[in-house]
């Protein structure tokens, strides 16, 4: 009663739970324990645990002072550089559940030779012959395949030793130096040999720059970006200096320690031949030590093992005949395209000063938030992570039924991302030499084994704008020639149907009928032919939705309706499709068990955080445990029909060139009177691509440019 006031009150409405809250607090002295403190006493350390340890989690200096700085501070670090041409690094990731132990020898420093006389140079081309496999790399000016310039390549035979040949290093006082023309003519017939193994990381790199310098690589036998890949897609980072210190307890040397970075660095040809050659021939010795680490892990998993021989390997050269086919595109229709983008920018800059009723900077987050949110006293629904009013396209699309001016914003957003991306990009990105397009597929990027475009990305278009499909008209095929683009129609859909291996499912594909009309059909059980636009659009929606493990709130979100009725739909779908609705717990289930699943054809894909204390990362791996396999899947078949297809134009290249993979879609430019053997065959091998229980279809059109062809 003495304490007054909020406070009294606060104590004497929890003086029943005093009692109980000063045990839960008090610290207990009395535990029962296995050890005594005299058990925990220091002992002498486990120096190759300690390093297992430290190079899973990337302890670097705990690394270097381990053993007064041994094998794994030999050396400095390394990055990718410009002359590297190492792997395409998928996002960071966490690291591997368990790290094995290091080969300390392996893990040593290597011997390095600079290759300047002819002796030197027959005497390695003997090792590389006697060899049973050998890495090698090559060093360039550019990180374009397509542009670089040869200055030099590196050798391995066995971990530990290297060469390295510099052939157009020209900074003033560079020793003399072998002439590449006559280097190039000594290799070739070891490189274009195809009983002759060869290894790389990332070796489509150096395939494009070897055929552009007249050799033609063959006996591609590993890649180790690709082994790491398929070993742990999504788990890890695939570029050659994380896969030393993963593996290897190794730090590479970083670009930057050779070449200087920022605006002070050098190309490689400027840089000191002593200083290249460590760098270099560290190259081609890791990835030697690299692939006899990875291959062993590999061939202790058979069906991944599968995965990399029969599907990735393969794949390697066929994208890098793609990417040197290019597309041509039509430059003047693209710059005739961004001043009509920026008529229209102009008039929705103009449309939305007029709903303002002030102007204002498009373009600024800070300003339109202010005029959204302070000024129009529009809700804040969506937040950035530090919890401001976000002004993103998520946000814009959950007020713009409030008022004008966020879909105004969203459509000039739009335009612009048009313009700066394509449009105005596209023609600066013309080779010179080739007077074409040439962008580059990634193999190591997303998880589910999708191949991925940058530079330019060709696979991001947009198809349901007619901003987008204009684009696409100016991709054109050359006079005499057509553009055919064959396409796996519900691709994923059909995935689903065969992995769950629901009855109606199954018949409604065996039997030709439209998905989505069937499946409305089901829904809401009705005759086919009673069947609504409105009950298409709905089963439309959640056939995909529940590929991508959409939910009540996400199919309610897109159909414009209340939770409830969404929920009913989901209902009925699964009581119509039971064999999904098992397939769907089974892999839940799987994921809890394993901690991965897996494609048809056994492509394995890690879920990291299905077992998260944090509901959403649970929840988001459960729903990328249910699109994995079939995402993963697809991938896996387009992959396949690549293979197959580059096999039988083999003896056709004068007559049709494969030009573009996009998602589900594969383009190509041929001889208006070879168009249709193409259209006979190509369909044929993309639908004999893998063995479902429902058939595969391929749908294919015929153009002048991709937008009529598609």
């Amino acid at each position: 009663a003495a304490i007054k006031g909020k406070v009294g009150d606060n104590l004497r409405a929890a003086l029943e739970r005093l009692p109980l809250n000063r045990d839960l607090v008090t610290i207990r002295t009395d535990v029962a324990l296995a050890q005594a403190p005299a058990d925990l006493a220091l002992r002498e350390r486990d120096a190759d645990a300690l390093r297992g340890l430290y190079a899973r989690y990337g302890f670097n200096q705990a690394l270097k002072e381990l053993d007064g700085g041994a094998a794994a501070a030999a050396v400095a670090n390394r990055e990718p550089g410009v002359a590297r041409g190492g792997g395409f690094v998928a996002a960071a990731a966490p690291a591997p559940a368990s790290q094995p132990e290091i080969d300390p020898a392996l893990s040593a420093p290597g011997e390095y030779e600079t290759v300047l006389t002819q002796a030197q140079l027959t005497d390695w081309i003997a090792k590389l012959q006697a060899a049973d496999e050998f890495a090698f790399d090559s060093e360039t000016d550019a990180l374009d395949p397509m542009r670089a310039n040869l200055v030099g390549l590196s050798f391995s035979v066995e971990p530990g030793k290297a060469c390295y040949l510099p052939l157009g290093h020209d900074y003033p006082g560079a020793p003399a130096q072998l002439s590449r023309a006559q280097v190039l003519d000594a290799l070739r017939p070891l490189l274009s040999d195809p009983s002759k193994k060869k290894l790389g990381q990332h070796v489509k790199y150096d395939l494009h720059v070897l055929r552009r310098h007249g050799i033609d690589v063959r006996g591609y036998a590993d890649d180790t970006m690709l082994e790491s890949f398929v070993l742990s897609a999504g788990i890890a980072r695939h570029d050659m200096d994380s896969l030393a210190k993963r593996h290897l307890g190794y730090d590479t040397i970083k670009y930057e320690a050779v070449a200087g970075k920022g605006a002070k660095q050098i190309p490689f040809s400027q840089v000191a031949i002593d200083d290249a050659t460590r760098y270099a021939a560290e190259d081609a010795d890791i990835t030697l030590r690299l692939h006899r680490v990875l291959r062993a892990k590999l061939q202790a998993e058979p069906t991944l093992d599968a995965v990399y021989r029969d599907i990735e390997m393969p794949l390697v050269p066929v994208l890098a005949r793609v990417e040197a086919n290019g597309v041509l595109i039509d430059a003047d229709e693209l710059r005739r395209q961004s001043a009509e983008l920026g008529r229209r920018m102009l008039a929705a800059q103009q449309q939305a000063t007029e709903l303002a009723g002030r102007s204002f900077n498009l373009d600024s987050p800070k300003q339109l938030g202010a005029l959204l949110f302070d000024e129009l006293k529009l809700p804040a629904l969506v937040k950035t992570p530090g919890g401001a009013p976000s002004t993103n396209e998520e946000a814009l699309e959950a007020i713009a039924d409030q008022h004008e001016l966020p879909r105004i914003i969203l459509e000039y957003r739009g335009l612009a991302k048009l313009r700066s991306t394509y449009t105005d990009k596209l023609p600066e990105m013309v080779n010179p030499d080739t007077g074409r397009v040439h962008t580059s597929y990634h193999q190591a990027g997303a998880a589910t084994g999708r191949l991925s475009s940058s530079d330019p990305n060709l696979q991001n278009i947009p198809i349901r704008s007619e901003e987008g499909r204009r684009i696409r008209t100016a991709f054109i095929a050359p006079p005499g020639r057509k553009l055919v683009a064959c396409d796996y129609s519900q691709i994923e859909l059909r995935i689903m149907a065969h992995l769950s291996e629901d009855p109606a499912l199954l018949r409604a594909f065996a039997e030709g009928a439209d998905i989505h009309r069937a499946t409305a059909a089901e829904v809401f059980g009705k005759p086919v032919a009673e069947v609504s636009g409105n009950e298409r659009r709905a089963a439309k929606a959640i056939n995909f939705g529940l590929i991508y493990g959409m939910g009540a709130f996400g199919l309610a979100k897109q159909l414009g309706v209340g939770r409830g009725e969404a929920q009913d739909y989901i209902a009925l779908y699964f009581s119509r499709y039971p064999g999904v609705r098992d397939y769907m717990e089974r892999t839940r289930q799987q994921a809890r068990d394993a901690g991965f699943v897996e494609t048809v054809f056994g492509r394995r894909l890690a879920l990291d955080y299905i077992h998260s204390r944090n509901a959403a990362q649970r929840a988001g791996a459960e729903r990328a445990a249910i699109n994995a396999p079939m995402q993963g899947t697809a991938a896996d078949i387009i992959k396949r029909a690549m293979v197959q297809v580059d096999a039988w134009l083999a003896d056709n290249r004068e007559r049709a060139l494969m030009i573009l993979q996009v998602h589900d879609e594969l383009v190509f430019e041929a001889d208006a009177d070879f168009v249709p053997t193409l259209l006979e065959q190509v369909p044929a091998l993309m639908s004999g691509a893998a063995r479902l229980r429902v058939p595969l279809v391929v749908d294919s059109g015929v153009g002048d440019n991709w937008d009529e062809a598609h």
